[in-house]
């Protein structure tokens, strides 16, 4: 690991830093990753309060706050190659209780909800378009899971023009080393990877 990290620090040190203007998305919190009798169960309450607390500091603070889901119609006929090849996706048909939220999170008023129907939650969605309607120049990703959505849709934040900080506390996976090697490979590449305390501390000290 010390030989990986010597390798990346030659060209992957800079840090980005945060924008003016920042919006926070809570990508894909649904109940298929918090059921056990789920395909997609990921045991990732930890990173859903985590998300909580942020999403609180965010309100305080006055920025906005975004979530998304997975809906397919109910033939899946707009799912593509991705409902062809990932066959949990199943669970995210129009309707499924696995796709609803969990109990400790509800969109609450002037919160907007976008849904999708691939990985990231830009592609196909007016979420791009939103966020530079509003100004925002900084898109904070907390959400499920690391290696997929999460991963998919910091890249495309990245790529879109936006400032990208990922919070490293409030995603997660289902299991440890896709979650750290995706940490490792956005923080190198396409993101910062901050705390919760990191960002709250910077949403509290907005002006």
């Amino acid at each position: 690991m010390n030989d990986l990290n010597r390798s990346y620090a030659k060209a992957y040190r800079n840090k980005a830093g945060f924008g003016k203007r920042p919006a926070l998305v809570l990508v894909d919190f649904v109940e298929a990753y918090f059921d056990p009798k789920c395909d997609l169960y990921a045991d990732v309450h930890d990173a859903l309060e985590s998300a909580l607390r942020v999403r609180a500091v965010a309100h305080e603070a006055g920025i906005p706050v975004i979530l998304t889901n997975v809906v397919y119609h109910a033939n899946a006929m707009d799912g593509g190659r991705f409902y062809e090849k990932a066959k949990p996706l199943r669970y995210f048909l129009k309707g499924s209780p696995m796709g609803a939220w969990p109990k400790d999170l509800n969109p609450q008023p002037g919160e907007l909800v976008i849904s999708k129907q691939y990985p990231s939650a830009f592609f196909g969605t007016s979420l791009a378009s939103t966020l530079t309607s509003l100004g925002v120049d900084n898109v904070i990703l907390t959400g499920l899971t690391t290696s997929g959505c999460i991963r998919a849709s910091c890249v495309d934040s990245m790529s879109h023009g936006f400032i990208t900080t990922v919070v490293r506390d409030a995603v997660g996976d289902r299991h440890d080393e896709p979650h750290q090697a995706n940490l490792f490979d956005m923080e190198a590449k396409y993101a910062d990877v901050v705390s919760e305390k990191e960002i709250i501390m910077h949403l509290q000290a907005l002006d």
